[in-house]
């Protein structure tokens, strides 16, 4: 290697470098912490590194040393379970649709790309207080949001309390079906963006070929279309995965933990523990256990994306 271009490596590396030193500090550094804060026994607005182990972590998960903590967090962990499910199908199957419609070249495909895609311009929290103004039930004399727009349409009869219901079926809560709503509503733009990009990048010839040999339009994006857009759905699925792993503030601005926690996720137990309650060993512990999930969504995504890059 001569000296020029060892002198490019130099300039190379610090250019990167002060990027480095703030990646390892705020973001390494302050997990490294909040995993030592999580072991510790820190329970008040002193701190306190006395080592406990795993007792926080126990706590969690056990009923009957955790109590309300424990059975919160369980809650917490079946609505993000059931969050996630929704928000993915709703994102990928209506994204979908409408990139599929798009592809048809309608007239004014780009006012409709640019109105599907306006929700991502907002943040969660903006979606979160006009979506509960939407479902704000009001009260049987004074109804508001939806259940005003269902009376005046004369059905009464499908009037309910949206995300005031506590209603559970199972570990089910169905106040989370106008979350799943919001939440959908503000990602769809994104998978249909996606998907759109993918059917233009599929050549016109591998469809009219599907087509000669007897393919029905169906049949075309059956056997040819979503095979080929298969990395497409694996990557939505990784980041509204993640995006769904760590849901905070769409859900606390429109519903906060909801009644009987029935919209609570790890993320507002998470918050209200460590920046309410002072409890902040527990909370870190909530902290590093989100960690965890997300990083088993994420770390397969990592690995698998290396191994096709180092293919091609």
């Amino acid at each position: 290697m001569n000296s020029n271009a060892r002198h490019e490596r130099w300039i190379a590396f610090a250019m990167i470098l002060p990027s480095i030193i703030l990646l390892a500090i705020f973001v390494y550094g302050f997990i490294g912490w909040t995993g030592l804060v999580s072991v510790s026994k820190w329970d008040g607005i002193q701190p306190d590194y006395t080592f406990v182990g795993l007792d926080n972590y126990r706590q969690l998960f056990s009923r009957v040393a955790g109590g309300i903590a424990a059975t919160r967090f369980y809650t917490g962990l079946w609505n993000t379970f059931f969050f996630t499910i929704f928000f993915l199908l709703l994102c990928v199957g209506f994204g979908l649709l409408l990139a599929i419609l798009l592809d048809q070249k309608v007239k004014g495909e780009g006012i409709f790309r640019t109105i599907y895609l306006f929700p991502m311009a907002i943040s969660f929290v903006v979606t979160g207080v006009v979506w509960q103004w939407i479902f704000a039930p009001g009260t049987e004399s004074r109804p508001r949001g939806i259940n005003a727009l269902l009376g005046q349409l004369g059905l009464e009869h499908l009037k309910w309390g949206w995300y005031t219901d506590p209603t559970a079926i199972g570990p089910f809560h169905v106040a989370l079906i106008p979350v799943f709503i919001a939440a959908a509503w503000q990602m769809i733009g994104y998978t249909m963006a996606m998907y759109l990009a993918g059917l233009r990048a599929i050549p016109d010839d591998l469809r009219e070929a599907g087509r000669v040999d007897g393919a029905s339009g169906i049949g075309v994006y059956r056997h040819i279309v979503m095979p080929l857009l298969r990395p497409i759905t694996f990557s939505a699925l990784i980041v509204l995965g993640h995006i769904s792993l760590k849901i905070f503030d769409l859900i606390y601005t429109m519903t906060g933990k909801g009644p009987a926690f029935a919209t609570d996720v790890p993320g507002i137990f998470m918050f209200e523990t460590t920046f309410q309650g002072n409890h902040y060993a527990q909370g870190a512990a909530i902290s590093v256990i989100m960690l965890l999930m997300v990083a088993l969504v994420i770390i397969p995504y990592l690995i698998y994306s290396f191994r096709q890059e180092v293919e091609l």
